[in-house]
């Protein structure tokens, strides 16, 4: 892809792609915009008038947000585009080289096209808040030109296939971000989900076994076209893309409440110690998840990801106490209440657990960050000292919707 510039006064060039992002790389690359609750100042580097990424940018600024623009070629649609958000949005030709030429720290920057070069992180880089992140996307069908940074500071990376080329989406952050501005988030977009209806959808998992499964039957037909062994296959291709059913869920606005990480039955409230996790008494829910529950995995507080722990295992019945030595995943969370632990357990027949959260990341309360396929079990560890249990041992609960325990103080 040839170099796009952006000039910077005394800096040089500010080197991109020319070819803008589209719909559903713009998607991610806006959702930091789209969940920060605000107000907020909002930097789009290299957008032009017409652009996915600005236009979603535009649709997505609340009252008391302020805009950016950085523009690309011609300004002048940029600017009429602007003119209906008069007061919010500012357009200009040429990035910013001091926080002094802005309203205020940036908290949400934007690449609005592939970056080339790590450069640009670092011309954007001194104008983000201490909590601000970045958001760049890079051409995933060769090497990343910012694998470096990438390795140091990206708390998510997102694949975006629907895209041409395909895309990684990066979200960067320099300074860890507070827990408290996780509680303010609203859960991210992710494309892992892939939406089927307004209130279902289908985790990516799905889309590729589902298609897998689809591919042998086709092929089986092709092969042998007289045989009906194709059937088989066939009629698996629906019943395994459904295991990865990802319903939309509407998470309680109470900040006190916990809700489910995973759809299931409620095997176990108890107090107990972990020194894995510090010599403090928590309160541990646990849930059964069967073949036929949903198990896309949801945070159940808001906080910051401090760690993300892998232990070899057992695969042994995730009813039973010998569960507690299976292959697991613990995602510890920093949250307002304090340490919050997310344990991701395998079963029986559970094989491969998905954990997508980094550290650095912020988790909205229900926020999708995992998965566990077919049957398997989730922890919460909660302090016991500030947290109360609100369900029972044999309880169905619904993952990212039903209060598991309340916090007892704000």
């Amino acid at each position: 892809m040839a170099d796009h510039v952006i000039s910077q006064p005394d800096a040089g060039p500010l080197a991109l792609s020319d070819r803008p992002v589209g719909p559903a790389a713009a998607k991610v690359l806006v959702s930091e915009v789209a969940r920060h609750p605000g107000p907020k100042t909002v930097l789009v580097i290299g957008a032009g008038a017409g652009d996915a990424v600005v236009d979603r940018v535009l649709a997505v600024l609340m009252p008391g947000d302020h805009a950016i623009v950085v523009a690309e070629g011609p300004a002048d649609e940029l600017l009429a585009a602007a003119a209906t958000l008069a007061g919010r949005v500012s357009v200009r030709k040429d990035l910013p080289t001091d926080v002094s030429e802005l309203p205020g720290p940036v908290d949400v920057a934007v690449v609005a096209r592939p970056v080339l070069h790590p450069t640009v992180v670092d011309r954007i880089r001194p104008l983000l808040a201490t909590d601000g992140v970045l958001a760049v996307a890079t051409d995933a069908t060769g090497g990343d030109p910012l694998t470096g940074v990438v390795d140091d500071y990206a708390v998510r990376t997102d694949r975006v296939f629907r895209s041409f080329p395909p895309l990684r989406v990066h979200q960067l952050r320099f300074a860890p971000a507070t827990p408290h501005l996780a509680a303010r988030l609203d859960p991210a977009v992710v494309p892992s989900h892939v939406a089927v209806t307004k209130r279902m959808g289908i985790d990516s998992n799905g889309v590729a076994f589902g298609g897998l499964v689809a591919g042998v039957a086709l092929l089986t037909k092709v092969v042998r076209p007289r045989s009906k062994a194709w059937l088989v296959p066939a009629a698996l291709a629906v019943p395994v893309a459904a295991f990865f059913r990802d319903p939309r869920r509407i998470v309680p606005d109470d900040p006190r409440a916990v809700v489910s990480s995973a759809d299931g039955k409620v095997l176990a409230v108890e107090r107990l110690t972990d020194h894995r996790f510090g010599s403090e008494e928590w309160l541990r829910i646990s849930v059964f998840l069967s073949v036929l529950d949903v198990h896309v995995n949801r945070s159940p507080v808001a906080g910051r990801v401090v760690s993300v722990l892998r232990e070899e295992g057992g695969y042994a019945n995730a009813m039973t106490a010998a569960a507690e030595h299976n292959v697991a995943c613990y995602t510890v969370l920093e949250t307002v209440h304090g340490r919050v632990v997310v344990a991701q357990r395998s079963g029986l027949i559970a094989r491969r657990i998905v954990n997508r959260a980094k550290v650095g990341a912020l988790l909205a309360k229900g926020e999708r960050y995992g998965l566990i396929r077919f049957g398997s079990r989730t922890d919460i560890y909660l302090p016991a000292t500030a947290a109360e249990p609100l369900v029972s041992p044999g309880e169905r609960v619904v993952g990212g919707e039903t209060v598991l325990a309340h916090w007892l103080a704000d």
